[in-house]
């Protein structure tokens, strides 16, 4: 069966594969690869799989913990032959990259770690990063682990709103004291 599309064979799915894993601002998980993947009428699910297989066989990309990443090799020999892919593959590619990195971004920014306690309580820490670093880091005690993720949920669906709610609780407070410094 003929294929439509501008990728026509397993090695232009290896070379697309280098390319998005080359671009990505973290390592990628299988599905969240496929939809990068499947871009072009010309990519076959199951070359996909096989070409994917076959590129952390040899080396050029690495899997740990359902998540592929690319290897020295693989960027190497990836940026050799990226001009082999079509421009206009590589131009889609890269704007349904660019989404996916944001949101892998913001969750490499937001995080949460759950420490269970002796007393079958539970800390919870909150950290939010920006580009520079750490901006906040909150702990928290918790009756149980249910409540802890939770309370974890909300913050990694808020963060800002959280950070700027401590800023102007801490800012009021400030804003009082002068207030009061200034009365007669």
């Amino acid at each position: 069966m003929p294929r439509y599309g501008f990728i026509h064979d397993k090695l232009d799915i290896k070379f697309l594969l280098l390319y998005i894993l080359s671009r990505a601002a973290a390592p990628l998980d299988f599905s969240t690869l496929t939809d990068l993947t499947m871009i072009d009428e010309g990519v076959d699910y199951f070359d996909f799989a096989e070409a994917l297989s076959e590129l952390v066989e040899s080396g050029h990309a690495t899997l740990t913990d359902g998540s592929y990443a690319i290897t020295d090799k693989g960027r190497k020999n990836g940026a050799v032959c990226e001009s082999s892919l079509p421009y206009s593959v590589r131009t889609k590619c890269s704007r349904r990259l660019s989404k996916v990195n944001a949101a892998l971004r913001r969750d490499a920014q937001v995080r949460s770690e759950i420490l269970p306690r002796a007393d079958g309580t539970c800390t919870l820490r909150l950290s939010l990063d920006d580009e520079e670093g750490n901006i906040l880091t909150l702990e928290l005690l918790s009756p149980s682990q249910a409540q802890s993720e939770r309370l974890a949920e909300g913050f990694k669906a808020r963060p800002e709103q959280i950070y700027n709610g401590v800023l102007d609780v801490l800012l009021a407070e400030a804003d009082n004291a002068d207030n009061k410094e200034r009365e007669p």
